[in-house]
């Protein structure tokens, strides 16, 4: 029998970070590797986003503004500090039960090696926790069809139920 392999999904701002993190508080003991995704706020609203590790480190993902590099929406996507943090929390992290994902995005998709890591984590023997973008053609949609994964839409009126219900799935 596989790992389950949960991915959720759902509209911008509905919590999908917020059930990961909820759900790894409810898992504690367990060993997991991988990485969040949060907002940075400044005075004028959002200005990027950062990749936390689960072990507290921050690294920016993409900021606002001009700037080498490519872009989606009005953010410049920094794929150096990406692939730095797949390189050493999803290419050479030591065996964990648990590998978390949060997201699977059209920024972090950029990253020829964060597809290639996503996709060996889930079609691998570890279970996976991870969030991906509601919509979005290459990996974001075939992240969604590979075989042992399941999607589970997130909402307001479920979002206060599912870290118990995903928790308890994980625990291993």
């Amino acid at each position: 029998m596989s790992p389950p392999r949960i991915l959720v999904t759902g509209p911008p701002g509905v919590g999908k970070t917020t059930l990961v993190r909820s759900v790894l508080s409810l898992l504690r003991g367990a060993r997991a590797t991988g990485f969040y995704t949060e907002e940075i706020r400044g005075r004028a609203g959002r200005t990027g986003f950062r990749i936390v590790t689960l072990d507290g480190r921050a690294t920016p993902l993409a900021t606002a503004g001009g700037g080498g590099g490519p872009h989606v929406g009005r953010y410049t996507v920094h794929l150096a500090p990406l692939e730095a943090v797949v390189e050493e929390v999803l290419e050479h992290a030591p065996p964990g039960d648990v590998v978390v994902i949060d997201e699977i995005g059209k920024m972090e998709c950029l990253s020829p090696a964060f597809v290639r890591a996503a996709r060996r984590a889930l079609s691998g023997e570890v279970a996976v926790l991870g969030s991906v973008a509601r919509s979005g053609g290459g990996f974001i949609a075939e992240a969604k069809q590979l075989p042992g994964v399941e999607v589970i839409p997130i909402s307001r009126e479920n979002r206060d139920r599912l870290p118990a219900e995903i928790a308890a799935r994980l625990r291993v």
